[in-house]
């Protein structure tokens, strides 16, 4: 399977675990400031990790739940860059949902371009390394914050949650889609 075919196996699980979501909790993460959802992603990328040096586990959520949450706070974070938070939900699930997939598209963009240029090197790596990757895009994005959004040659929030998006889109490729085929000896 290509990887333009797999990014959007990935994100479909992704946008169902988000409209999920959205059914029982509504629109709440829009009081969120990005500020809570790096926190909130900082944990998910910590559990994981934790979860991939200690071997085992004692709460039943499994690993690539931890890595679409990952990507949905990721895209939710980017979303309130663009919308600013607000104190109470004040969008219909069906206009978030909208924006999600658009912003979720806008990833796919760029990760195909990275792709391009990188030739496929994710494909080589380690879930353990892309976890790693992730939460030194954290380390960044919160020191970002930490200087109130200013950089001098770094890249900005944005293109961090980006990276934070589609680093979990990998590791969720390798978890669910290449890992089963192969145990059972198949190529994906």
């Amino acid at each position: 399977m290509d990887t333009s075919a797999q990014y959007d196996q990935i994100a479909e699980r992704c946008a169902q675990v988000f409209a999920d979501k959205a059914r029982d909790y509504g629109v709440s993460w829009r009081i969120l400031r990005p500020t809570s959802l790096t926190d909130q992603i900082l944990i998910k990328a910590r559990r994981a990790r934790n979860l991939q040096v200690l071997a085992q586990q004692k709460v039943s959520d499994d690993m690539p739940g931890e890595f679409v949450g990952i990507a949905n706070y990721a895209l939710m974070a980017i979303l309130q860059l663009r919308l600013g938070h607000s104190d109470r939900p004040d969008m219909p699930a069906p206009e978030a949902f909208a924006r999600f997939r658009e912003v979720f598209a806008q990833a796919k963009e760029l990760m195909m371009a990275k792709n391009h240029d990188y030739g496929e090197a994710w494909r080589e790596m380690r879930v353990e390394s892309m976890t790693d990757l992730i939460l030194m895009k954290l380390l960044r994005v919160k020191q970002i914050e930490d200087n109130h959004g200013r950089t001098s040659v770094s890249e900005g929030l944005e293109a961090n949650y980006f990276d934070m998006v589609n680093y979990s889109v990998f590791c969720l490729v390798k978890l669910w889609l290449e890992a089963p085929a192969k145990e059972h000896g198949k190529t994906a």
